[in-house]
């Protein structure tokens, strides 16, 4: 008999993830709907969530934030094709999407002097290699693989180069030291359980200075600009964005915003996401059959929690198909890119319940396919 009680929210997709709890869409504030993003309602509330993104945070003095276009991959996009060029380059990447920004860097861009640093799923590349007066381009959490960094005790304080970090499954939900970072990027629909399609730009005053001192020598679309005149566009971290976003999705994200304030801040968020680990792990250490790809702890994702199993690639799909024909986990297949095993998002909108109610059901599935 397969068990009797199910995860009341199955939905443990890695993004987009998990509404918040509690979740109702008719709740949100939908004055600014039908309005322009350019009238006062309209920028107020895209001002509003650049910051209070920089309040509940705790970003450093002179950091801004910005809303950009095309979720965590324009923002990645627009920061690395409008700064990079000016020093050295040093990529550090162990799953897919550190991978695609190292193939921007060395065939679209086509820069010089890139040094790639690179680690099986499961892995992390040696990061004392890393010459932080370079710029380096990094993921903190690696989506795909379930690895994040341990900390940023390898960046320099004194470093000359900018750190370009991809932090889309890590903000909100682990330890951040702010002032290593010169470039941050993260989308709405990973920890908060937000919208599509936005991305968010934080920078730190030396990332502003790079792009009022330096020009690349390739053209730059209209999305990717920053500055005018040789200044930074400073309306732009003010809720003045490039393109038209939507204000539906806006307001969504000020409820998450609001939501993580009402339940103690970061440090809850990020308590949260660590007890669902914490669960898993408890569950994984009992068991043979099941284990991390991310065999070390210290460097074991507490989000896209990724798992190997010892069946069969056919034998997992199996396992996966049963659980979502049950109605108890949607969307737990690794990326396409990944090996064969789950991967179960545990960040902060996922109740904790849920992951022990899905425990059992991974019991039940691995002896039905096995």
């Amino acid at each position: 008999m397969h068990p009797s009680i199910k995860p009341a929210n199955p939905n443990f997709s890695s993004g987009p993830c998990a509404k918040r709890p509690g979740y109702d869409v008719s709740q949100l504030d939908l004055s600014v709907l039908g309005r322009s993003h350019r009238a006062p309602i309209g920028k107020k509330a895209l001002e509003k969530a650049c910051l209070d993104t920089a309040r509940i945070l705790g970003l450093p003095a002179g950091y801004r934030v910005a809303v950009v276009p095309a979720s965590d991959t324009g923002a990645m996009e627009m920061a690395m094709w409008s700064m990079l060029g000016q020093r050295p380059v040093d990529v550090v990447y162990w799953e897919s999407f550190g991978q695609g920004w190292a193939t921007d860097i060395n065939k679209q861009l086509k820069l010089d002097n890139v040094r790639t640093f690179y680690a099986d799923y499961g892995q992390l590349p040696d990061l004392a290699k890393v010459n932080t007066d370079h710029d380096v381009v990094f993921t903190w959490n690696g989506t795909t693989s379930g690895v994040k960094v341990p900390n940023a005790d390898w960046i320099a304080d004194d470093r000359q180069g900018l750190t370009f970090c991809d932090a889309t499954s890590a903000v909100f939900a682990q330890d951040m030291d702010w002032a290593k970072l010169d470039v941050i990027t993260y989308s709405w629909q990973k920890v908060l359980g937000g919208e599509g399609g936005h991305g968010m730009l934080i920078l730190s005053p030396r990332a502003v200075e790079r792009l009022e001192s330096y020009t690349p020598n390739w053209p730059l679309p209209k999305i990717f600009r920053m500055t005018s005149g040789g200044k930074l566009i400073e309306d732009l971290f003010l809720g003045a964005t490039i393109n038209t976003p939507s204000m539906l999705c806006v307001v969504d994200y000020l409820d998450a915003l609001q939501w993580v304030e009402s339940i103690g801040g970061v440090a809850a968020t990020i308590a949260r996401s660590k007890q669902n680990l914490a669960s898993l792990e408890t569950f994984i250490e009992a068991r043979d059959w099941i284990d991390f790809l991310a065999s070390d702890e210290s460097i074991r994702s507490n989000t896209s929690v990724c798992l190997r199993l010892n069946l069969a690639p056919e034998q997992v799909k199996a396992l996966i198909k049963l659980l979502e024909q049950h109605e108890v986990a949607f969307d737990i297949s690794p990326y396409r890119d990944a090996p064969a095993g789950l991967r179960i998002w545990c960040g902060a909108t996922i109740e904790n319940n849920d992951i022990e109610a899905l425990l059992p059901w991974l019991d039940w599935a691995y002896q039905q396919v096995k």
